[in-house]
């Protein structure tokens, strides 16, 4: 069993953890994810790791409400306890295998989407641990959706925000402040983004076209977390490839996003039939 030492909401329907899992911590990486199960009922859910903190042996990861058994995760509380939380799982972020001197004189720009701003912020947090220069992007549907943004600010990082609604930052999309930066004469060694499937495709698009080597986390799509399953399978480069197994960090350029995208829609309409025929549906 595993404790639930704190639990803070970020915004609607999204909700972070902080868990105690002392091996876990101890072998979490930037990229990585785990396996979590609320009890000997509960489906499996992957989560891509928030943070991790070796010496008290803790955890954090975001919940965003997507479903019934996230919403039956989201309405636990400090306190309370998780029956599975199995990890770290898949490969951990490319530049964890690259020495100091490989890394201190390049520059990233990370590019969030929504909730992917969970999984960006560990990544951040070891580059500039390092004295790596980063530059972020987190664009939301809202000001009022917008998460970790003052917690990546302290990290020394530069954050621009793009809205859909314009209520903070730019009014527009990601790919809008990407353009921005080059234009303004910003350079940068990789692009790494994280969120919605077609925000990271047009991402992908676009630093093709900059000439900007890119990295997305294909996360979203993965069930069991373990290979066997087979429901996270998608073509990149021409391969079939595992998310969970093989990723979930890929090459941006070579990634069949449209093949992603009917993946991700498989469970889409038993999600809302479970939402609509249970309690738990009602989360805040």
């Amino acid at each position: 069993m595993y404790k639930i030492i704190e639990k803070n909401f970020l915004a609607e329907n999204i909700v972070m953890f902080k868990i105690k899992a002392p091996m876990v911590a101890k072998s979490a990486k930037p990229g990585q994810f785990v396996i979590v199960r609320i009890d000997e009922k509960g489906e499996r859910i992957p989560l891509t790791i928030c943070d991790y903190d070796r010496s008290l042996g803790t955890v954090s990861i975001v919940v965003q409400v997507v479903g019934a058994s996230t919403c039956k995760m989201a309405k636990l509380n400090q306190g309370d306890y998780i029956l599975d939380f199995a990890g770290p799982l898949g490969n951990a972020s490319e530049f964890v295998n690259l020495n100091e001197e490989e890394l201190k004189n390049k520059k990233y720009l990370f590019v969030a989407g929504g909730v992917g701003a969970a999984p960006i912020y560990p990544q951040v947090k070891y580059l500039r641990q390092l004295g790596v220069y980063c530059d972020v992007i987190i664009g939301a549907r809202s000001k009022e959706l917008v998460i970790l943004k003052e917690d990546i600010e302290k990290l020394g990082c530069r954050v621009y925000i793009s809205t859909d609604d314009g209520s903070l930052g730019i009014r527009g999309r990601v790919t809008d402040l990407v353009k921005k930066l080059v234009e303004e004469g910003n350079t940068y060694d990789e692009v790494v983004a994280i969120g919605p499937v077609v925000m990271m495709k047009f991402v992908s698009m676009l630093t093709k076209e900059l000439n900007i080597k890119t990295t997305v986390s294909l996360n979203s799509i993965m069930v069991d977390g373990t290979g066997m399953c087979g429901a996270c399978r998608v073509t990149v480069g021409g391969q079939t490839k595992f998310t969970c197994t093989d990723g979930p960090e890929f090459d941006g350029h070579l990634v069949d996003y449209d093949e992603v995208i009917k993946r991700q829609n498989m469970f889409r309409d038993e999600e809302v039939r479970r939402m609509h025929h249970t309690s738990e549906c009602s989360c805040f």
